[in-house]
């Protein structure tokens, strides 16, 4: 077994959370399969390491870096980390002492750097941020957890964006009645939220004569989260060439996020009453 040096690899207690929601390999389904030739946790704390530091793919040597490639496209692909992403927010919640579905969300979005690697198909310039690159939407309960993310070029309009982004809540999270966001989100998108998928939309504008930095009700909530997810170095730029590999990175840096939580000794104490 790998001695685990690095911060970002998985304690005994993560791991414990995050083993159970893997997916089954493949030789031990009826189907069968060839077996795994490295450890799932070894390439989880490579996908982690390539998160937290922002190396390249071919810097990592803990597997090798085609094979930590190949399990972060096919579980990005095949749902994975939506379910665990899922579970994990559903488990925080509850030892909150919450409802594990939430009603009320909300959302923003953030542009983002690309690198060469990300080509022109995928890219745009987002003229009010003067940023060639991508835009991250991002939705979360109103304790930060997220629920979704997509990925889009920087020169997609936030309403524009906003219409798959509710549209693919409302498949998933049929419960969702209340969606906070700022004013770029106003205008015909809270018409069409609320006459084809019943979701109120609730904007909160900036003050008029604000200057600097203002904390405003509700969205802070999710600057905060956007905040939280760009500690991760590989996250600061865009580098992925497939934008969905962007939003599985993405997703992985909250997984360690929300891991890290549900493992901390003061969370622990507080869900299980152990003041």
């Amino acid at each position: 077994m790998r001695r685990r040096t690095y911060p970002s690899d998985t304690t005994a207690a993560e791991w414990a959370l995050l083993e159970p929601l893997l997916p089954v390999p493949a030789c031990q389904t009826p189907a069968g399969g060839r077996p795994e030739k490295w450890p799932r946790r070894d390439v989880v704390d490579a996908i982690r390491c390539l998160v937290d530091s922002g190396c390249k793919y071919r810097a990592l040597d803990f597997p090798p870096w085609r094979t930590v490639y190949g399990f972060m496209a096919k579980w990005a692909a095949a749902g994975v980390l939506s379910v665990i992403r899922d579970a994990l927010r559903r488990r925080i919640r509850q030892g909150m002492g919450r409802a594990p579905q939430a009603v009320a969300i909300v959302i923003d979005s953030q542009s983002v750097k690309a690198a060469e690697t990300v080509g022109k198909n995928s890219r745009g310039y987002d003229a009010g941020k003067k940023i060639n690159g991508r835009k991250r939407h991002l939705v979360v309960d109103t304790k930060g957890l997220p629920l979704l993310v997509m990925v889009t070029p920087a020169d997609i309009q936030d309403r524009d964006a906003g219409r798959e982004v509710l549209f693919r809540l409302r498949l998933m999270h049929p419960e969702l009645t209340v969606v906070w966001a700022d004013s770029a989100y106003a205008g015909k998108l809270v018409d069409w939220a609320k006459q084809f998928l019943s979701l109120t939309i609730r904007t909160v504008s900036r003050p008029k004569d604000a200057t600097g930095s203002v904390v405003l009700p509700r969205r802070w909530v999710v600057e905060r989260s956007l905040g939280w997810i760009m500690h991760a170095r590989r996250l600061v730029r865009d580098y992925e060439r497939l934008p969905q590999h962007s939003e599985a990175l993405i997703t992985w840096a909250a997984i360690t996020l929300m891991t890290r939580r549900l493992t901390h000794p003061l969370f622990v104490q507080q869900a299980t009453g152990q003041w």
